[in-house]
């Protein structure tokens, strides 16, 4: 089965969607800082447990990027920040996939890794709740 070609205007806006949306997300945090408003999502295992996950600080981590303050970000969540070349590194694979249109894969890591990861996050909780 064949699919027909798409317009280069459906092209476009499926190659720009992607950046059009990481660059609002920049804009709401450089304009809307989390420190002071209250609308951004709060983490409910610290709300109920009180207790620190791997995620807690992320969006004032990456607020604080966002103004270059690279030593308050690490302070807010130092694994997002050491993660995040990680994350753009893939975001930027399957943004070239998609631009070359082919099919969306979800990534296999070997277990190693997911074990790896699974642990590094585990001792990042354990060491930043202590």
């Amino acid at each position: 089965m064949t699919h027909p070609p798409r317009s280069r205007l459906v092209l476009f806006s499926q190659a720009a969607a992607p950046l059009a949306l990481l660059a609002l997300a920049a804009v709401i945090l450089l304009r809307f800082p989390p420190e002071q408003y209250g609308f951004y999502p709060q983490c409910p295992i610290h709300r109920f447990a009180g207790v620190l996950c791997p995620g807690c600080g992320t969006t004032r981590a990456l607020a604080a990027l966002l103004h270059g303050e690279l030593g308050d970000a690490l302070r807010l969540n130092a694994l997002t920040v050491l993660l995040l070349p990680v994350a753009g590194g893939y975001a930027a694979t399957c943004y070239a996939r998609m631009i070359a249109n082919k099919p969306f894969r979800l990534p296999q890591p070997p277990p190693s890794a997911i074990y790896g990861t699974l642990a590094a996050a585990t001792i990042f909780t354990i060491v930043r709740n202590l």
